[in-house]
């Protein structure tokens, strides 16, 4: 179970295992606890982040509880609808997750709708909490893609960049020199983390920084998308995962410039009455 993942341009050789250790002859794999972490540094974000916002922890680790099922079914039954031609004749390999098979985009839907369904129910300000899930996305998302890296997948098309990637699984080639996306996109999501925490002090309107992060993520997956070799299509010709970053970058700057808009329409007006008055 063990990958070896050069750079050979760079001079770059890594040997990985996809285990980390096992209990018994249970292995326990990298990737996981590479989720794991980003889960619990997330957390930890979130948890400080209820004080700023006045939000009660119970509600916070509530919705967490019920966030963490749900997304990892949603990331399941995203990646099966669009893969459907690997399970049709063994319906029973869905439920192995163990052996991969997760999208990233079906497990962001699944805790966003968990925290909407949730904040509505308790009449909590939906926009505070899902600014609040924004940042911690990007921080499960930039350590996350590692583990990608460890299992020698989610690689791109073949490049003649310096930083060209080549794999070896089990002593067979598996990719040579091509682009390490997981890179892209764990880069990507870290400045993102950054440009979220700067932009946090600007924002006008509660969920305005949600909308940030879908236009961020949505931006740089639309691109490093098409550099992948492992794309998820519809009816065979579209990258799904591509279409869909490039809904949620249109949604997340247009639903900004709209509100902002219209603030500041409102302000102009308030200011006009003044003035006459």
């Amino acid at each position: 179970m063990q990958n070896i993942i050069t750079f050979p341009k760079l001079g770059l050789e890594f040997k990985v295992s996809r285990a980390a250790f096992e209990i018994g002859d249970f292995p326990i794999f990298t990737y996981g606890l590479l989720i794991t972490l980003g889960l619990i540094i997330a957390v930890i974000y979130g948890y400080k982040q209820c004080k700023v916002n006045s939000l009660d922890t119970d509600d916070f680790f509530n919705m967490l509880i019920l966030a963490i099922p749900v997304s990892i079914i949603c990331a399941r039954a995203y990646y099966v609808i669009f893969s459907w031609n690997q399970y049709r004749n063994d319906i029973l390999s869905i439920f192995d997750i163990r052996s991969g098979g997760l999208a990233i985009y079906g497990g962001v839907i699944g805790a966003a709708a968990v925290v909407i369904i949730y904040c509505r129910k308790k009449k909590i300000n939906i926009g505070v909490v899902l600014d609040m899930l924004a940042v911690g996305l990007l921080i499960g998302q930039a350590i996350g893609r590692w583990g990608n890296f460890v299992n020698g997948e989610a690689f791109g098309t073949v490049t003649d960049l310096p930083w060209a990637m080549t794999i070896e699984s089990d002593g067979r080639i598996t990719a040579e020199n091509v682009h390490p996306t997981f890179l892209y996109e764990s880069i990507w999501n870290a400045l993102g983390i950054i440009v979220l925490l700067v932009y946090k002090r600007h924002t006008l309107f509660n969920g305005e920084l949600f909308c940030g992060y879908m236009a961020w993520y949505g931006l740089g997956r639309m691109f490093i998308e098409g550099l992948r070799s492992d794309s998820l299509y519809l009816f065979g010709t579209v990258r799904v995962s591509q279409m869909l970053a490039v809904l949620t970058f249109a949604v997340g700057i247009g639903v900004i410039i709209i509100r902002r808009r219209r603030m500041l329409k409102a302000t102009q007006a308030e200011n006009g009455k003044g003035e006459c008055g």
